[in-house]
C-alpha cells in the first residue's frame, strides 16, 4: 500500500534501536526524510548509515538528552519544520513507590513524560501555523494496566496517554492529528537480552527464551515491524480521520482478565 509520504518529513526520539529505529525504517521506505535523535552519537551514525544505504532519503542525525533543560527547543530551532513528530524517547525503570528513588524517577519523567510534552508543545506550534501536521507518542501498554511494582511507569504513561487524547481531541482545529500509540510486550534488542539472560537462568540455554514467552498473545512476542507498520499508517493520509485516541499493540493482552 502506497501511503503518499514520499517527501515528507519525520522528527524521531529514540531512533537509534527498537521501536523507534524500526519506525525509521518504514518511514524512509515510504519516501519520508528524517531526523533522528538519541543519546549516543554512534548508534544514530549507524543507524543513518543503514537507512540511507537502503532507502536514499536525507538522514539527519541530533545526539542529545531531550530530558536536559531546554534540549527540546534547541532541537526544535535547530530542525525547524517538520510534517510527522514520533516521540518515542525514553524507558521508566520498575520500582514500587518505596524502592524507587525521587532523583531515578525525576530523570525517567524529565526524559520521558516531560521530553513528550515539552517537544508536543515546541512542535504543535509550529504545525498550527501551516494547520498541518501529526503527532504520535509512544507510550506503553502499562498505562492501562496499572502494576504498584511498575508505578512510576504506569504513572507516566497514563498522563501520556491523556495527553494524547486531550490534545487530540481538539487538535484537529488547527490541522493537527495527535494519536497514542500502547506497545505491549515487543521483541527489541533489550526485551531479548532480558529474556535470553532469564531463559539462561532458569533452562540452562539463552537460546531457549521463545519458550518462556508461550503464554504470550500468539505464543510469542510483537514485532517491532508491527509497531513501526502503524505508526507510519497513522501519519499517512489513509489514517487521516484518525486522532484523540491511544491504540494498543499487544494481541490483545490488555483485555486479558
Amino acid at each position: 500500500m502506497d501511503l503518499h509520504l514520499k517527501g515528507k518529513t519525520a522528527l524521531i526520539t529514540g531512533a537509534s534501536r527498537g521501536i523507534g529505529l524500526g519506525a525509521a525504517r518504514v518511514l524512509a521506505a515510504e519516501g519520508c526524510h528524517l531526523h533522528l535523535t538519541s543519546r549516543t552519537a554512534a548508534d544514530l551514525e549507524s543507524a543513518k548509515q543503514q537507512i540511507i544505504q537502503a532507502y536514499g532519503v536525507n538522514v539527519t542525525c541530533h545526539a542529545l538528552d531531550l530530558g536536559a533543560p531546554g534540549a527540546t527547543n534547541q532541537l526544535a530551532t535547530s530542525i525547524g519544520e517538520i510534517d510527522f513528530l514520533i516521540n518515542n524517547a525514553g524507558a521508566i525503570p520498575q520500582g514500587t513507590v518505596t524502592s524507587l528513588d525521587e532523583a531515578t524517577w525525576r530523570r525517567a519523567w524529565d526524559l520521558k513524560v516531560w521530553g513528550f510534552i515539552n517537544l508536543t508543545r515546541e512542535y504543535y506550534a509550529r504545525m498550527a501555523t501551516k494547520k498541518q501536521g501529526v503527532i504520535v507518542n509512544i507510550i506503553g501498554a502499562a498505562g492501562e494496566r496499572h502494576a504498584s511494582g511498575y508505578i512510576a511507569g504506569s504513572m507516566g504513561n497514563a498522563s501520556l496517554m491523556a495527553l494524547s487524547r486531550a490534545l487530540g481531541a481538539d487538535s484537529h482545529k488547527d490541522g493537527i492529528r495527535v494519536i497514542g500509540i500502547n506497545p505491549g510486550a515487543i521483541q527489541t534488542d533489550r526485551q531479548v537480552i532480558r529474556w535470553r539472560a532469564r531463559a539462561e537462568k532458569e533452562l540452562g540455554s539463552a537460546d531457549r527464551w521463545p519458550e518462556l514467552v508461550t503464554d504470550h498473545p500468539f505464543q510469542r512476542l510483537g514485532t517491532v515491524d508491527e509497531v513501526a507498520n502503524m505508526i507510519a499508517f497513522l501519519c499517512s493520509e489513509r489514517s487521516s480521520y484518525t486522532t484523540g485516541c491511544v491504540i494498543t499493540i499487544d494481541g490483545g493482552a490488555s483485555q486479558q482478565r
